[in-house]
């Protein structure tokens, strides 16, 4: 009988993902013995600031990392859009398991993005969001909202905002659904890198990578990949306005790119196509820099 302890985040949803990930484990070998242990992250103590404004890499993972290293834990659940990039030596995405629909959604008292009135108040934590729907409605007022689903959720209905975007797979797997008034189209708003997706990390070289690799989804990583090296190429965190999305049909991954000023007054999209993650992604930075992403990025960086 193998024993084996995960690390999460103590979120409603962080715990809802790691007893998904737990049940399938233990659906594929009944003899598994799982121990979830809760770790709180940087971002899950500081929550009175924008997330931009902390300014770190990493906000809801290095903890669950350095618990992972010492041997705390045998793996950690992560959503897939929080990992930075560059994993630290020593661990590894041992599986990425089929991804939810990455979509951002749109949550009101009924009314769509198009009908909601001049300078809408939406509630969003995320600069890559502001960017695109300023970019699409130059009259909404966006406004920084941080905490769990829940209380994101609590916010719109006490009416501090006349809408929140959220990310459709986090209300999915809560059952919270039927909440969502408009799924937005990717055409207005691409979402972040690894949105929808879970990612699984693991000791590299550890018996436990073995056990992991049952539940990894090979479009899924191959997507999500994708999106990883166009950010890891850009050069850019969880804090800049950066989109992707990538899906796969036999075998060829096609890669959808975003970089915006914050204004969403400058905004350059751009696609790439092929069969290997890291080069579709290089290839992707490559049309977004040379069509003016790199101006918009270094205009980011100077403004810090």
């Amino acid at each position: 009988m193998r024993e084996l302890r995960a690390g999460t985040r103590g979120s409603r949803l962080a715990l809802c993902q790691t007893d998904w990930v737990v049940g399938e484990l233990r659906s594929l070998d009944p003899g598994l013995i799982i121990e979830v242990r809760v770790i709180k992250t940087q971002g899950d103590k500081v929550l009175d600031l924008p997330l931009a404004k902390i300014g770190d890499k990493g906000l809801f993972v290095k903890e669950l990392e350095a618990a992972l290293l010492s041997g705390e834990i045998d793996f950690a659940v992560h959503s897939a859009k929080d990992l930075p990039t560059e994993v630290p030596d020593g661990l590894c995405i041992a599986a990425i398991p089929e991804r939810v629909d990455p979509s951002d959604v749109l949550i009101s008292n009924g009314l769509g993005l198009t009908d909601l009135p001049p300078g809408a108040k939406i509630g969003s934590s995320s600069l890559r969001r502001r960017a695109q729907l300023h970019n699409f409605r130059a009259d909404f007022e966006i406004c920084d909202l941080r905490g769990n689903l829940d209380t994101r959720l609590r916010k719109l209905e006490t009416g501090e905002f006349d809408a929140i975007v959220l990310a459709y797979a986090g209300l999915h797997r809560m059952g919270w659904a039927d909440r969502i008034t408009e799924k937005i189209p990717t055409e207005i708003c691409l979402p972040a890198v690894g949105q929808g997706a879970l990612a699984i990390q693991a000791r590299e070289g550890s018996e436990v990578v073995g056990i992991l690799q049952a539940l990894d989804h090979a479009e899924s990583r191959a997507a999500v990949l994708a999106e990883r090296s166009l950010m890891r190429a850009l050069e850019g965190g969880c804090q800049v306005p950066i989109g992707a999305l990538g899906t796969v049909e036999d075998g060829t991954i096609t890669l959808q790119g975003v970089v915006a000023s914050l204004d969403g007054r400058s905004l350059v999209m751009g696609d790439a196509s092929g069969e290997d993650p890291e080069s579709v992604g290089q290839k992707l930075a490559q049309v977004l820099l040379s069509a003016g992403a790199k101006e918009i990025l270094a205009g980011l960086r100077a403004q810090g």
